[in-house]
């Protein structure tokens, strides 16, 4: 994963872009513009970063250019996030163990009063 994936999707339109090529697929610049109620000059924008980052692929038929994503640098950013994920569930896991001795102990010594 890389910061420039990061970057990109941290502006919100360019989030909401990938978000809306994520449920309808591939599109327009003008379809893009339209469904999210920016600009044309504002959609391109978007889009050249978000191409420039890896997250979009641009496909020229005539004179439009049809947006798709690019699930690599979407599927990088996943199993980063999920390094974090695992470090908590065993953070977890830990504290359940720490809790259950704790419980045991208790019941020992009130087992014993």
């Amino acid at each position: 994963m890389t910061f420039a994936t990061l970057s990109a999707l941290a502006e919100p339109n360019r989030f909401n872009i990938v978000e809306l090529l994520r449920d309808f697929g591939a599109m327009t610049v003008s379809e893009i513009a339209q469904k999210l109620g920016l600009r044309l000059p504002q959609s391109s924008k978007h889009l050249h970063v978000l191409a420039e980052a890896g997250i979009v692929n641009v496909r020229v038929d005539a004179n439009r250019r049809i947006y798709s994503l690019c699930p690599t640098p979407l599927i990088e950013m996943n199993n980063w996030l999920e390094t974090f994920i695992q470090i908590k569930e065993e953070q977890y896991d830990r504290f359940d163990e720490l809790l259950k001795k704790m419980q045991a102990n208790e019941n020992v010594t009130n087992n014993h009063n």
